[in-house]
């Protein structure tokens, strides 16, 4: 075979090598780009458009957490369809609520060296009101039922409730008139009927009631406490123990709450309870695991809350009474709110 005729093969070769690399790289980036639109094993999730207005039917808004080009936005979907198609809106949120066509939304903006983050008013079309720099690391938020406070708190140091190393930060923003508590713990604390100071204090999970009234933890001394919160007296007032991440329930006479058990694990301390205001009766739910969660309550009898899950979160369901079972409400989510 004369030289000419060797680099001609050579030459046909290297080209078809070349194309079946080419191929194979072009077809495992089509298949990963089917995974992020497919996201098989998960929900199905569209673009559209998603409003924080009652408008008929009940919608459940949350932070999408299945794999796909919606990841971190909120979706929507039928409220008493929770595994239904969502409709993502491209807005994303890190932590969420909203009542009344507010919402509030805790973002992260990432830097180039690192992220800072931020808690965003959101009106009923999901734009921006207004902004507020954040402190740390986002954990909880909600609104109040008429949409005119909204509280968040974030982590200034630590990312975790677990151990006693961290210290939070929470906030009330009026949406009327835009004036901040941009710290809780300047507000004065009684404490078992005595005005009480401390160096340890820390306040989190705000659940409100009304347009004043409000129920958050205080944890101060290796304990915590269910307190009450008077926004234009700003007072907080203990009324139980071992109460963290309350959640008001919808007719005001019951607080859902993680509360620590004795002897359990020290990564999984907390089980789910329900507190009756006017008796301070505590009723443990059927839920057995581990809850580091605000539940939610999807109404007068039943809670949502977020379990760790394949794509992060899942969101569960269990009856207040302490009766029935948990039951999965919805794959790939967290952070959720009712509309209408």
């Amino acid at each position: 075979m004369s030289r000419t005729a060797r680099l001609l093969i050579l030459l046909v070769a290297v080209v078809l090598l070349g194309g079946i690399g080419t191929g194979a790289v072009l077809y495992a980036a089509d298949r990963s780009g089917k995974r992020d639109r497919e996201q098989p094993g998960g929900p199905a999730v569209h673009a559209g458009k998603v409003t924080l207005q009652a408008s008929g039917a009940r919608q459940l808004v949350f932070r999408n957490m299945a794999w796909g080009p919606h990841r971190d936005e909120l979706a929507t979907v039928p409220a008493d369809r929770s595994d239904a198609p969502r409709t993502a809106s491209g807005v994303k949120c890190l932590r969420f609520h909203a009542a009344a066509g507010t919402g509030i939304c805790l973002q992260a903006v990432h830097g180039a060296l690192d992220d800072t983050y931020r808690a965003v008013v959101l009106d009923a079309g999901l734009h921006e009101l207004r902004s507020f720099p954040a402190a740390g690391i986002p954990t909880r938020a909600r609104v109040s039922p008429s949409g005119h406070l909204a509280a968040w708190t974030v982590f200034v140091s630590g990312d975790s409730y677990g151990g006693t190393d961290f210290s939070t930060r929470t906030a009330i923003v009026d949406t009327r008139t835009w004036k901040l508590d941009d710290n809780l713990e300047t507000y004065a604390i009684t404490k078992d009927g005595h005005p009480y100071q401390a160096h340890d204090t820390n306040i989190w999970g705000v659940t409100f009631a009304d347009d004043n009234r409000f129920y958050a933890t205080l944890a101060t001394g290796g304990h915590t406490y269910l307190v009450q919160g008077d926004v234009t007296a700003r007072t907080l007032t203990t009324l139980h123990q071992n109460v963290e991440c309350p959640s008001l329930s919808p007719d005001g006479t019951r607080i859902a709450y993680k509360k620590r058990i004795p002897g359990a694990p020290d990564g999984s301390p907390w089980r789910l309870y329900v507190l009756d205001l006017r008796t301070m009766t505590e009723t443990a739910t059927a839920e057995q695991r581990n809850i580091d969660d605000q539940a939610l309550w999807a109404d007068d009898s039943t809670l949502l809350y977020a379990l760790p899950g394949d794509f992060g979160a899942d969101l569960w369901t269990v009856p207040a009474d302490g009766s029935g079972a948990a039951r999965k409400a919805a794959a790939a989510a967290v952070a959720p709110a009712y509309v209408g």
